[in-house]
């Protein structure tokens, strides 16, 4: 009888603690003077975009992974921790630019959004994709601006190389279809960043039509995460392979570069080849070895390496106008194509080896991804 009574006044205790929590959290939603946050939040899963790949977290050894004869003490090594983020798999193709430009002339009528008229796909200029760069980016309000800042630069080819019959080149490497999925060069730094603000605009578009939270922006990923990234995983590796030649046990060469003095085509190209010609590494990326070099979102300096911070570093100076270049491309040597040689060049300057390719910020957990 007395367990029964004790019963009872436990189960009456329950009852009466979740009617209160009932009270508290839900009905109305009130919080009746709890502090019990913003009710009916959804919650957040990010999902990988198509075409990037998962870059988990990490610590690695960034700098050179032999002799730096030719930059010596620029790339000296240092222990460097990286949040976890997406990249895309290949270099930014020339059809996949083209649809940024069309879209913005509102000329392409697949993706089904309106172009630079609509004030939500201005880009540039007053910018809140990209918060240090505000006073950096030239505003695209019209379809001129559009073709004055955004298409490629495609005189590169004849202006790069003296005594070069650079022409066809110029006529047909980003227009015809034949050249669709070969990397897009002749794009400033700048005209990187106002794709990845579009990209950011045109994907959150889409999503505020179905009611979801807007997904982080596209961006150039910094020199730090381009080279931990390069690496696949392989901490020191002198190439994104992991090994230490540029060939492989037939004699077949692992990457687009310049194997010899005038032996472009020895690697199976003349020029860039397309993306994903080669194997990727252990991260699923292709071609951060050669074929075209890539924008990275840092500055350059010779002592940037020393002093940033060894999380997540960024060496951003506006002042700066050489951005760091790396990986390397089909016309460069072996060298230029290891994991730790730092280049650079110009913001304002067009190339025809020079491409890039975008990262995104991963919301979530550090320790791992969960899908």
């Amino acid at each position: 009888m007395i367990k029964s009574r004790f019963f009872g006044k436990a189960v009456l205790v329950v009852i009466t603690a979740g009617l209160l929590q009932s009270c508290i959290f839900g009905g109305k939603g009130k919080g009746e003077g709890e502090l019990i946050g913003i009710q009916g939040r959804e919650g957040w899963k990010q999902e990988l975009p198509y075409g990037m790949v998962v870059v988990p977290p990490g610590t690695f050894h960034m700098g050179q992974a032999d002799q730096d004869v030719a930059s010596s003490k620029i790339a000296m090594n240092k222990q460097i921790t990286i949040s976890g983020f997406y990249m895309d798999d290949t270099e930014i193709t020339n059809n996949e630019y083209r649809q940024f430009v069309m879209s913005m002339l509102g000329e392409n009528e697949d993706t089904e959004a309106p172009g630079v008229e609509d004030p939500y796909f201005k880009i540039g200029g007053d910018s809140s994709i990209f918060m240090r760069y505000r006073k950096v980016l030239q505003p695209i309000e019209t379809t001129d601006d559009v073709k004055t800042y955004l298409y490629p630069d495609t005189t590169v080819w004849m202006r790069d190389f003296t005594y070069h019959l650079g022409d066809p080149m110029t006529q047909y490497y980003y227009f015809h279809p034949a050249y669709d999925d070969y990397p897009v060069v002749g794009v400033k730094w700048k005209q990187a960043l106002y794709f990845c603000e579009w990209r950011t605009k045109f994907m959150n578009y889409f999503r505020e039509q179905k009611g979801q939270f807007p997904m982080p922006n596209f961006r150039l990923a910094s020199e730090a995460e381009w080279e931990y990234a390069a690496r696949g995983g392989r901490d020191m590796a002198k190439y994104p392979w992991g090994g230490p030649y540029v060939r492989n046990a037939k004699g077949c060469a692992l990457a687009n570069f310049k194997p010899g003095r005038g032996n472009y085509y020895d690697d199976g190209f003349s020029y860039t080849g397309p993306v994903a010609s080669y194997f990727a590494n252990d991260y699923g990326l292709y071609d951060m070895a050669g074929n075209v070099s890539e924008w990275c979102e840092d500055a350059f300096s010779p002592a940037s390496v020393a002093i940033v911070w060894d999380l997540n570093p960024v060496f951003f100076d506006a002042n700066v106008q050489q951005k760091v270049v790396r990986g390397g491309s089909w016309k460069d040597v072996a060298f230029l194509i290891e994991t730790g040689t730092r280049t650079y060049d110009h913001e304002d300057s067009s190339r025809s080896y020079l491409g890039f390719r975008c990262a995104m910020t991963y919301l979530g957990r550090s320790s791992g991804f969960e899908f």
